[in-house]
């Protein structure tokens, strides 16, 4: 009990950012107005369907602070999606099986947008500044470029629903922004040229993507820099970002260039593979969810923390199961023969010819032991109950997370000054994060790991956000998500080079 006690209050807790709303400012006797309508915000929609979710999630970027804010999401389940009409091409199918045409997808995107900007009474042409799409449905997709019929589907959407081509592409000039943008816009000074977050995305010799969800990493990449700008983290170059979302994806980023040239960081390592589709495994054998769409959102939802006394003695048993699980767990280097890893369509030779580590997740060759993992859970269900079943998923979740790490240490990238960052469900709901921050502690990578390691709810969106702001070159220089942890901003060395 003492111990427990010890821990509850005294051991060090992770850095978990939640979403704050946007501050409201008094204009008048007793009304109060959000200050996005009345200071100079730069509006972002991100719009994403993923194998278990399809969301908007409106982001609120104050251009005096450079501080962004979630004011609104609308998320719906991705297996509510209408089914194909006749006549209709199925392109896609998430991992639960549920077919999808462009029609099915752009319908559905159209709708949570139009939705999304309704509850908040904006108006999609007059106040969203800028849209960022991204889709995690990549299982059965061939390769990576097909990702982009996908994204076509969700443009398609977003034109339906009302929003501007212009705004979903970079602009021009500086000129062509919108007039409250430009006092704090650097486009008459720095040209962009892919780079988000400070950071050069990889591409093979050939020009093809790697792995399929290319962009959902470097969405979360860049939304983990932004969201620990709420806490003492300098996550900046060279940080690893994971995403657990139902599918893998993340980044591992280099120091930045010492060429004066080139002041951005390089894509060094990438992350692919099941995430979330494990844990939802394990909760389709308690029989409470849907076999075959069922998730671990259904029975735990993104908050769930059980008590240490529902678990009195039984540490032991947990453990058991969770070395069960982990016995049908595939964590390595993705080998370079490979076309598909966790599902996900990957060019892992590709990868290895350009140096970049591509660190997979699997259960059993592209989730041939999930059927395992659906038995496990069933029998910890009928054996021990609910509670057990949670306890297991967090601490099979958080060695997942650790394992990945320890597969890029490996490889030679957790460095001195390296920070590491999750978003996603199934690293950052119930005691995941104080789970992963123990692994972290005792592995020693850093004299102080709090200081090292932070947890971002709504990852994506955040990222959508803050490429928008790339796009755009809305930099903040006094608060840099650019350059290395520790360093002045890169806006300088950009300035020059443009010169």
């Amino acid at each position: 009990m003492c111990a427990r006690f010890f821990d509850r209050f005294f051991k060090p807790r992770p850095h978990i950012v939640e979403s704050p709303p946007p501050p409201s400012i008094a204009h008048g006797p007793g009304v109060y107005v959000p200050e996005f309508k009345i200071k100079p915000y730069f509006i972002v929609a991100s719009v994403e369907m993923g194998n278990t979710t399809t969301k908007c999630i409106l982001t609120g970027v104050n251009l005096e602070t450079g501080m962004s804010y979630v004011i609104h999401k609308t998320v719906k389940m991705s297996r509510d999606v209408r089914k194909p009409k006749p006549g209709e091409e199925v392109f896609g199918e998430t991992l639960d099986g549920t077919k999808l045409t462009r029609e099915s997808v752009t319908e559905l995107v159209r709708d949570t947008l139009v939705e999304c900007h309704r509850d908040v009474h904006l108006d999609i042409q007059k106040d969203l500044d800028f849209v960022v799409r991204s889709t995690g449905v990549v299982a059965a997709m061939d390769s990576p470029d097909q990702v982009g019929e996908f994204v076509l589907a969700l443009a398609n959407g977003c034109l339906l629903a009302g929003v501007p081509p212009r705004k979903m592409t970079p602009p021009m000039s500086k000129a062509n922004q919108a007039q409250k943008l430009q006092p704090f816009s650097y486009a008459d000074k720095v040209v962009f040229i892919g780079a988000v977050a400070g950071v050069i995305p990889p591409v093979g010799s050939t020009g093809v993507e790697m792995v399929a969800n290319e962009m959902e990493g470097e969405l979360a990449m860049a939304g983990i820099k932004e969201g620990a700008k709420w806490t003492p983290v300098d996550f900046r170059n060279p940080c690893i970002s994971i995403d657990f979302g139902t599918t893998l994806d993340g980044r591992i980023t280099s120091d930045v260039a010492p060429d004066e040239k080139n002041p951005f960081a390089k894509t060094v390592g990438n992350f692919c593979g099941l995430a979330g589709a494990i844990p939802d495994a394990i909760v389709k054998g308690t029989g409470l969810v849907d076999p075959q769409t069922g998730t671990a959102l259904d029975v735990f939802g993104d908050r769930s923390v059980i008590s240490d006394f529902s678990l009195k003695g039984q540490s032991d048993v947990v453990k058991r199961y969770v070395d069960r699980a982990h016995e049908l767990i595939d964590i390595r280097l993705v080998p370079p023969e490979r076309r598909r890893f966790g599902r996900v369509p990957v060019y892992a030779d590709v990868a290895k010819e350009s140096g970049v580590a591509l660190i997979g997740c699997d259960a059993g060759e592209n989730g041939s032991n999930l059927p395992a993992l659906v038995e496990l859970g069933r029998e910890i269900y009928t054996k021990h109950g609910l509670n057990v079943v949670n306890e297991v998923i967090d601490r099979v979740c958080a060695r997942m997370a650790l394992r990945l790490v320890d597969v890029a240490a490996e490889q030679g990238h957790v460095l001195p000054n390296s920070s590491i960052g999750f978003t996603g469900r199934a690293a950052i709901s119930g005691r995941k994060p104080d789970y992963i921050l123990e692994g972290i502690a005792e592995r020693k990578y850093f004299e102080n790991p709090n200081d090292r390691l932070v947890f971002v709810d709504d990852g994506l969106a955040r990222g959508a956000a803050l490429m928008g702001r790339c796009m755009n070159s809305l930099g903040k220089p006094k608060t840099p998500i650019g350059g290395v942890r520790g360093g002045p901003c890169i806006m300088a060395r950009r300035i020059k080079i443009g010169k």
